[in-house]
């Protein structure tokens, strides 16, 4: 059998384990009612391991990204929604969106404070009112697999439904790599 998006795991509805979840997570997931949750070994949360343990395709597994965009002292965060097979365009498209000066990854403490989320593990249910950019590829991609706020679980979810998760909005903002 081929890598798919639900790979080996046993999904069950996330809305009835929160335990997988995190808080932020828990309190957002009737937005996104479709959304399946799986235990995984926290140990194996990075994508690449992941994927490979668990015969998730890499081009179903979405990353969600924090961008800190800077113009002055003023700073204008967003999450990233990229495939694991592409590369946000963080320094062209995403600053430009966010109609920064200079635009990064936040800081690994920034973000895990900021999201109440685990590193490695941040999703965009539950955060905290910034933009939520979904690529083109993401989009189309069908069925994602994406982060539950902890390591130790992965959300599988329709790409459409991340695009009904308030203050979303679809760019093409990632190139394959």
């Amino acid at each position: 059998m081929s890598p798919s998006a639900r790979g080996t795991l046993d999904w069950m509805p996330a809305g009835d384990h929160p335990e997988l979840l995190a808080p932020a997570v828990a309190a957002a997931i009737g937005a996104v009612p479709e959304a399946l949750v799986a235990a995984i070994d926290a140990s194996l949360a990075d994508t690449a391991a992941f994927c490979e343990a668990y015969d998730v395709a890499l081009g179903t597994s979405a990353n969600c990204v924090v961008v800190a965009g800077r113009r002055g002292d003023d700073v204008r965060t967003a999450a990233v929604m990229v495939l694991a097979t592409h590369r946000a365009d963080v320094n062209g498209v995403v600053r430009k969106h966010l109609d920064a000066r200079k635009a990064s990854f936040a800081p690994m403490e920034d973000a895990v404070r900021d999201t109440g989320m685990e590193f490695g593990g941040i999703t965009p249910i539950g955060l905290p009112g910034w933009p939520i950019l979904v690529d083109d590829a993401v989009a189309e991609a069908g069925d994602v697999v994406i982060g539950a706020g902890i390591r130790g679980a992965k959300l599988l979810v329709p790409a459409t439904a991340l695009l009904r998760l308030p203050h979303a909005e679809r760019l093409a903002l990632a190139r394959a790599v």
